[in-house]
């Protein structure tokens, strides 16, 4: 019998079957021919550890080292620009305070970002500390971590059932047919991502209420040629769009939290172009073409806190969900977490932040 079966293989689950596999038989299942196929690939992969909610700052900064040094480091440098428009006041100081970012003027933004149009942003902000995340050899490097500790990673097995059993002994644990296989264990992670409700209700575990929410994106030519590689991430006051160099073109996101049921993600067009508007509106460099477009499903539990750890009234069924827009930034303190809540490890974490993460808090 297998000690820990895992499904998904995002990065929730890769960094989970990893943590676990010194501790234990590891096997991970991921439906698709690839791992990080849905939201894990489609990620605007950065790490900034002053973004989300009090719990997931906590994961963020218990993160970083990890980011910084394992494997040797999984970041470099790229730095938050923050603009507004003079009706954005509001909440540009919001975000300001919210991100723990420095004004600095126009003229200096400009520096950063020569195309910013200076008749329409009136407010700017910027700090250093916001990072690149080498997201696809941080996948890679988990992966390999299960195997090296004599696990196996299975891509091209979707679930199709879950069912209870009991061993010879009376122990109790799981069947899981993929692929045509069964898989025996004697713990389940729930690691589905959009799909980690339908995973709960397969194996007859109350789900928690994970709501997928799109999140599109567009590749553009750098604006008028230019080289964008020391450009920082730039974000719209309120988050109602954002930027990001990658690989010489520009990513731009309407920053949309559309609700939609779990699928493979596609951008809306409608909603594109209208993140494009704003984005276009802070710039003197028209959105000429675009070169292509995606969308991936950020999943949010209903407090919008990840959930992590055993499920308080099926003990054997794990939850690694809700990691919304942190997934990556998270990954090294959730799974650590996760981990030690499973073998009965003291966590790292303090009291209230683990509290705030346990799915206990939505069991009566």
């Amino acid at each position: 019998m297998i000690d820990f079966l895992v499904i998904g293989g995002g990065i929730a689950g890769l960094s989970a079957g990893a943590r676990l596999s010194a501790h234990g038989s590891v096997v991970l299942l991921e439906s698709e021919e690839a791992l990080g196929y849905h939201a894990s690939g489609r990620s605007a992969a950065l790490y900034e550890a002053s973004y989300g909610l009090p719990a997931t700052v906590a994961l963020n900064v218990a993160s970083g080292p990890y980011h910084r040094t394992k494997n040797g480091g999984y970041l470099s440098p790229r730095g938050l620009l923050l603009v507004g428009r003079e009706e954005d006041e509001a909440r540009f100081r919001h975000d300001l305070d919210d991100l723990g970012l420095a004004p600095i003027t126009v003229d200096e933004a400009m520096e950063m970002v020569p195309v910013l149009d200076p008749r329409r942003v009136a407010f700017a902000a910027h700090h250093a500390s916001a990072w690149d995340i080498d997201t696809d050899r941080m996948l890679q490097d988990f992966a390999r971590e299960i195997r090296r500790n004599g696990g196996q990673v299975l891509t091209r097995h979707a679930v199709t059932a879950i069912r209870r059993t009991r061993s010879g002994h009376g122990g109790a644990g799981w069947a899981v047919e993929a692929a045509g296989k069964t898989f025996e264990a004697r713990l389940l992670v729930n690691a589905a991502g959009a799909w980690a409700d339908k995973v709960a209700r397969m194996a007859g575990v109350e789900p928690i209420g994970i709501t997928p929410l799109r999140r599109s994106m567009a590749r553009l030519p750098a604006p008028g040629g230019m080289d964008v590689t020391g450009w920082p991430m730039l974000m719209g006051a309120g988050e109602t769009w954002y930027a990001k160099p990658d690989a010489g073109k520009l990513l731009v996101s309407p920053a949309d939290a559309d609700p939609v049921e779990p699928h493979d993600a596609w951008a809306d067009d409608m909603v594109l172009a209208e993140g494009l508007a704003r984005y276009e509106e802070m710039v003197t460099e028209p959105v000429r073409r675009v070169e292509t477009s995606w969308a991936g499903l950020r999943s949010f539990a209903p407090d919008r806190a990840l959930v992590l750890g055993p499920d308080p009234d099926c003990p054997d069924f794990v939850w690694s969900a809700g990691q919304g827009g942190y997934g990556f930034q998270t990954a090294p303190a959730a799974s650590r977490l996760l981990c030690d809540l499973v073998t009965g490890a003291a966590p790292e974490l303090d009291a209230a932040t683990v509290a705030a993460l346990r799915p206990d808090r939505f069991r009566s």
